[in-house]
């Protein structure tokens, strides 16, 4: 079969599977799943590469890893977020036209990462420690949280995630330097995560 096939990329492929199922679920109108898979998605990608770096992989294993890793991402942290949108604004036709402009920054961003990581690669050995602009992974945090508060606020859901699509899209592409959270800054993002989905799901309508 085509393909790497070892542990390290187990992860990947659940986080996936687990996105597709909250676009199944989004597109029905269900958006209090679809969010818990995006969280899910994004607990998955927080944790897969530490689990590569656990196994010493060959220049292929390394370069395939990279390419599935933003192939998912595209699906997890895209299309997933970009479809909630859209449907949580009741398909109106600006928030249509938001969502695909933030999917085609999330494209962008997960093109130019790879060529980087690739060329990162052939000269250094250790892990990214700063990464170029907003990572992909973080629409899985701000998009539940936001929603939460804009909930506990009573402000419209659908205009507030839209513009929300608009200044993540901006911030994938914008080249500022950020530091690569450690695990401590991983459990806190997890956190605020996850009390704004809980707050979201207590009743998002569509």
């Amino acid at each position: 079969m085509l393909g790497i096939y070892n542990y390290t990329v187990i992860l990947t492929y659940f986080g996936m599977l687990v996105s597709f199922t909250g676009l199944t679920f989004a597109i029905q109108g269900d958006l209090r799943t679809a969010l818990t898979c995006l969280m899910i998605s994004g607990v998955c990608d927080m944790f897969d590469g530490k689990i590569a770096s656990t196994m010493e992989r060959t220049a292929r294993e390394k370069r395939f890893g990279i390419q599935i890793d933003s192939l998912s991402d595209l699906i997890c942290f895209g299309v997933l977020p970009a479809v909630i949108v859209w449907r949580l604004s009741g398909g109106h036709t600006a928030a249509f036209y938001i969502s695909g402009l933030y999917l085609l920054c999330t494209l962008i961003r997960l093109a130019w990462f790879n060529v980087d990581e690739e060329e990162r690669q052939e000269t250094s050995d250790g892990a990214r420690e700063v990464y170029l602009g907003l990572p992909v992974t973080m629409s899985a945090l701000f998009l539940p949280a936001v929603l939460g508060i804009g909930r506990a606020l009573g402000l419209p859901l659908g205009k507030l995630a839209a513009g929300l699509l608009l200044l993540m899209g901006a911030a994938f592409l914008t080249p500022f330097r950020l530091k690569k959270p450690a695990l401590l800054g991983k459990l806190g993002m997890l956190a605020a995560g996850s009390a704004g989905l809980i707050v979201v799901l207590a009743g998002v309508d569509p």
